[in-house]
């Protein structure tokens, strides 16, 4: 498909060099809207690419914040866990679950953001829930 199209420029090409037809020529003027466009056309290249590396930046720092958020609330969850001698045994069960539900809970967040085809990304097993109780 490019072929013609470059034949044509390359035919243009010589034909300005060749001759001497002044009216063939675009002049002065002409060189100064390719340079005034070449200018306008590159200033928005580099303008947009920085808002768009501006965008992703800020995507990264915000899905870093949330984990942050979200690994200071699970933590104050087990730092205030029972430490009882004889709820031992149904704290930790307790424990583990959080665990499994924060896991999901971050799964669940990355695959509604990620636009990968296979969002299969790893949980913790969810041993110990019974199916009735994960039913939506």
């Amino acid at each position: 498909r490019a072929v013609p199209g470059a034949i044509f420029a390359t035919v243009l090409h010589w034909v300005f060099k060749t001759t001497e037809l002044e009216f063939l020529g675009a002049g002065d003027v002409g060189t100064s809207v390719l340079g005034g466009f070449t200018f306008i056309l590159g200033f928005l290249i580099v303008f947009r690419s920085q808002q768009a590396y501006a965008r992703w930046w800020e995507g990264g720092t915000l899905l870093q914040q949330l984990r942050g958020e979200w690994f200071n609330a699970f933590s104050c969850c087990m730092a205030f866990c029972n430490t009882s001698a004889e709820k031992a045994p149904r704290v930790r069960i307790f424990e583990h679950q959080l665990v499994r539900l924060v896991s999901c809970l971050y799964g669940a967040a990355l695959c509604q953001i990620s636009e990968m085809e296979d969002n299969a990304f790893e949980f913790l097993t969810l041993e110990g829930f019974d199916a009735e109780g994960l039913a939506f």
